[in-house]
């Protein structure tokens, strides 16, 4: 008989797990485990890069989630089929917005509305002495669930090894026996290996804000909560073999994958019955003879026929409708804003106004935007003036719906001071010892941190304190922080953005952003577009509005002279203080020897 764990916390429950999810799946395939559920604490924002593992490996992830009620018992939540995870992301969008970020507020009573295709777990809680004598409460709240949720709930078993595993697991059987819920055994999995469970003490006490010497009974009593092998759990539960054999039927029973998320771009609104590319086409074209008059150069016909053929061809004209449509609201707001980067080499981009960079006159390379050969979406990132670029924001959540665009997440990571404060702190080293550790301490090597920096600050590196407090640090780093949002990525789609992903509010007002990364979106196959904020087309709109003020001159990034040799001038003596990607010491040493 096989096994699947369905309860495994990893560190994107934030401060309780001690593994990457990645470590999981690559713990759990060495196993020789053929399935494995993710089920982080009312967040989905793991599942991806426990999916991409996966895939590597030949195994099958069940995206699913823990989720902790305000009025009940926590459940497991496993999506059976598509229809049921898109109900499980709307759920989990539900309590993330009724609340600030970093919380989400759910109730029974949402549960039950998005339940549908859904298993759930429901799990004894902590104080176990409670439930083991029938703790009124519990049994009355999971007499609820049975009778609302009926066949798809499960009640867990796990061993806690506090010495009366044999009468707990008993009365969760009495209770299963009583209530006709089946019994599944799980290992509440917090760690992949054993030695991690040092490393999740620590983050305990850093999310109880204690320290290892008072942390007491906060931390698990003993080092179980590792992910075991599939013989190991059949021993630990052979006078239980249902329980090992439900963890088989909740598997076979979920059949969804992250791969059949379809990522739907929106409909851009067309004129006069137009399709998207004739739309693209039509204001190409349009906005050539703007720029060029009648006489367009054979160069520029030859260079729009290409491109448009190869958009049509990948089927992006309407991200490209989009785009544009954003660019013109901040023109007609009177809103400075630059296409960056490789876009400049498009002459579609130039002629739809995204770009003002010409580039028939630079001899630029299309196939450095967009190639059939990276398979790669276009990356289109447009700057605007940073005192005004949140008017453009607004105009995108305006046009679309918060239901269907939000902004995509920045997974902050621990990096080597904080890492070292952080663990320094729960270690109960003195406030000055973690000062001086957090001051030098800037990089590790690969057989580990530099010891003649840590002596030269009067440590003794081989202090089995300062050493334990070094190699937590070592796993410590990397692990992620909080879900922070992205500078001004956001996606947008043509149906409900909480069916693919939870949308959780920003700390920002009036922003809502998606609980995955870019990374994660580009290995699903989503579309980002940047909308970015840049100070110097602040100051150089503010400098047009002086020259039209003074000198009558109405000039645009577009109009501007290109070969005054005083800016190149300028360039060459490193005079660009404030000139964005030349200003740092890095290129500003080597533009005079350029």
């Amino acid at each position: 008989m096989s096994y699947t764990e369905l309860q495994v916390t990893t560190n994107f429950s934030f401060l309780r797990g001690a593994s990457h999810p990645e470590e999981m799946v690559e713990q759990a395939a060495a196993y020789g485990y053929t399935a494995i559920a993710i089920t982080d604490r009312n967040t989905l924002a793991g599942i991806v890069r426990a999916h991409a593992a996966a895939k590597k490996l030949g195994m099958r992830l069940i995206p699913a989630c823990r989720l902790d009620l305000l009025d009940g018992p926590s459940l497991l939540a496993f999506p059976t089929d598509i229809q049921a995870y898109a109900q499980l992301s709307n759920l989990l969008t539900v309590g993330n917005l009724r609340t600030e970020k970093g919380k989400c507020d759910l109730y029974k009573a949402d549960v039950y509305q998005h339940a549908i295709g859904t298993k759930f777990i429901v799990l004894p809680p902590a104080s176990l002495n409670q439930v083991f004598d029938f703790d009124d409460s519990f049994k009355n709240a999971v007499h609820e669930y049975r009778n609302l949720l009926g066949e798809q709930l499960s009640i867990a078993a796990s061993r806690s090894y506090s010495g009366d595993d044999a009468k707990q697991l008993h009365r969760i059987f009495q209770l299963s026996r009583q209530l006709h819920i089946p019994m599944v055994a799980t290992n509440d999995v917090h760690y992949h290996h054993p030695e991690r469970r040092e490393l999740q003490d620590v983050v305990t006490c850093v999310r109880e804000k204690c320290t290892i010497y008072t942390a007491g009974f906060r931390l698990h009593a003993n080092a179980e909560r590792y992910l075991k092998p599939i013989d190991e759990m059949h021993r630990l539960f052979r006078q239980y073999p249902d329980a090992i054999a439900q963890t088989q039927v909740i598997t076979e029973a979920c059949t969804f994958s992250l791969d059949q998320l379809k990522y739907q771009y929106p409909k851009e609104i067309t004129s006069e019955g137009r399709t998207p590319q004739q739309e693209l086409t039509f204001l190409t074209w349009q906005g050539a003879r703007q720029i060029f008059g009648d006489n367009i150069p054979e160069k520029v016909k030859a260079n729009i026929d290409y491109e448009l053929a190869f958009i049509e061809q990948v089927n992006y004209a309407e991200y490209f409708l989009t785009v544009y449509d954003i660019v013109r609201y901040a023109r007609d707001q009177k809103i400075l804003c630059q296409g960056r980067g490789s876009a400049a080499n498009s002459t579609i981009c130039y002629c739809l106004g995204i770009t003002s960079v010409d580039p028939s006159k630079f001899d630029l390379l299309f196939e450095r935007f967009i190639s059939s050969a990276r398979n790669e979406p276009p990356d289109i990132d447009v700057d605007f003036e940073h005192e005004r670029r949140e008017e453009v924001m607004q105009y995108i959540y305006r046009k679309y719906g918060r239901d269907r665009a939000a902004i995509v997440a920045t997974v902050t990571q621990q990096h080597h001071r904080g890492a070292i404060r952080d663990v320094g702190k729960a270690m109960g080293l003195s406030v000055d010892t973690i000062q001086r550790l957090a001051g030098l301490i800037w990089d590790f090597r690969d057989e580990g941190f530099d010891k003649d920096r840590i002596i030269s600050q009067g440590i003794n590196p081989d202090d089995p304190t300062i050493q334990k407090v070094l190699q937590l640090t070592e796993q410590y780093i990397s692990f992620p922080r909080q879900l922070g949002q992205h500078t001004g990525g956001f996606v947008i789609t043509q149906g409900k953005l909480a069916d693919l992903c939870p949308i959780l509010n920003a700390r920002m007002e009036d922003r809502t952003n998606i609980e995955w990364n870019k990374d994660d979106i580009e290995a699903l196959g989503f579309l980002k577009i940047d909308v970015l904020a840049l100070g110097m087309l602040t100051c150089i709109r503010k400098a047009f509005d002086l020259v039209k003020q003074h000198y009558n001159l109405d000039l645009t990034l577009a109009n501007i002279p290109q070969d005054d040799p005083a800016v190149y001038e300028m360039v060459s003596h490193a005079d660009t203080i404030g000139v964005f990607q030349i200003e740092s010491r890095a290129q500003q040493s080597m533009l005079p020897r350029l």
